[in-house]
């Protein structure tokens, strides 16, 4: 006779999202600052989209890539934030396990696309610095179209393994995940069998997605920089290296978070498991919120327009 309270979640229902674990009492009062974070990425990146699309100066390629990575931030934001908001308002923590994997496949697949799309902005500085007057031969719309479509391909091909594994997985153990979204980790722990595959291949992919990328961003903005020191004046420089600026900053608050959440939750265990949850949560929050406003205040021509756009309605 089986043990009643060990029951076979092979190809479980629902699963139960326990938010931040040892902060639940505490769960209203976080909802403030990540409810904000997402008010204001929503709004930043919509703004930016609807900037770049009544704007015909501002049709090109570095501000494609940027539409691109608003999409992206947008849809990274939206698949955690609603769920984990309801978790703290409702304490509504039942997700169907179809959803959860869903959900898992959007946020690691879209993460990877992200990661892309910085490649390809990279490339495009890369051109308009060292390149100028073949940039727009380079990069015409039709590259641009080809460019965006191999970053979603290879983000959504790299990621499909995740969902379709850990639906293989015998979940005989438990159906509560510790954790406020079903991030791949947290959810293939749950079950009750070897799961080096899965665990494996998440690792393959975020070395060779990161690895990669990094190179590529690396040696774009090495010859980048051999570019702008050649000019002949300080202020050639500046102002060339101005141009560059909001995309390192976008670089850096995306890769830091991800990397530390990445090591901290496979290889430190004696972090506790709240400050993984909270750290994993803002690594999906703060790049998108971010990068419209780092985008905004360092780019002038959206900074003019959205300048524009309000005075315009007050007169």
């Amino acid at each position: 006779m089986s043990d009643s309270n060990t029951t076979d979640f092979t190809n479980p229902s629902t699963f139960i999202l326990l938010g931040i674990p040892g902060l639940e009492t505490a769960h209203i009062w976080l909802s403030i600052p990540f409810c904000t974070m997402y008010i204001i990425a929503v709004l930043g990146n919509f703004t930016i989209l609807f900037i770049v699309k009544v704007e015909p100066s501002l049709h090109g390629p570095m501000y494609y890539f940027l539409c691109m990575l608003a999409v992206t931030d947008l849809v990274l934001s939206t698949s955690t934030l609603p769920k984990m908001l309801s978790i703290f308002w409702f304490n509504s923590r039942e997700i169907d396990f179809s959803a959860c994997l869903t959900q898992m496949y959007f946020i690691h697949s879209f993460s990877v696309v992200e990661s892309g799309i910085f490649v390809a902005m990279a490339l495009d500085r890369y051109v308009a610095i060292c390149h100028p007057l073949r940039h727009s031969t380079i990069l015409t719309n039709t590259v641009v179209a080809k460019i965006g479509l191999a970053v979603v391909l290879r983000g959504s091909i790299l990621v499909l393994p995740y969902p379709f594994l850990a639906r293989g997985w015998p979940y005989c153990r438990t159906n509560i995940i510790p954790h406020s979204y079903c991030e791949h980790i947290a959810v293939v722990k749950l079950a009750c069998a070897i799961i080096r595959i899965s665990s494996y291949y998440g690792l393959f992919v975020a070395m060779l997605v990161t690895g990669l990328d990094v190179f590529f961003v690396t040696m774009s903005y090495t010859q980048i920089l051999r570019a702008i020191f050649s000019l002949p004046t300080k202020d050639a420089r500046l102002k060339t290296f101005g141009t560059c600026s909001s995309h390192l900053c976008a670089i850096l608050a995306f890769y830091i978070p991800a990397l530390f959440s990445f090591l901290t939750h496979r290889f430190d265990h004696n972090l506790p498991l709240h400050f993984h949850v909270i750290f994993a949560n803002l690594y999906l929050l703060v790049p998108p919120m971010l990068n419209p406003i780092i985008y905004g205040v360092r780019n002038k021509e959206i900074r003019g327009r959205l300048l524009h756009l309000f005075t315009y309605k007050r007169t």
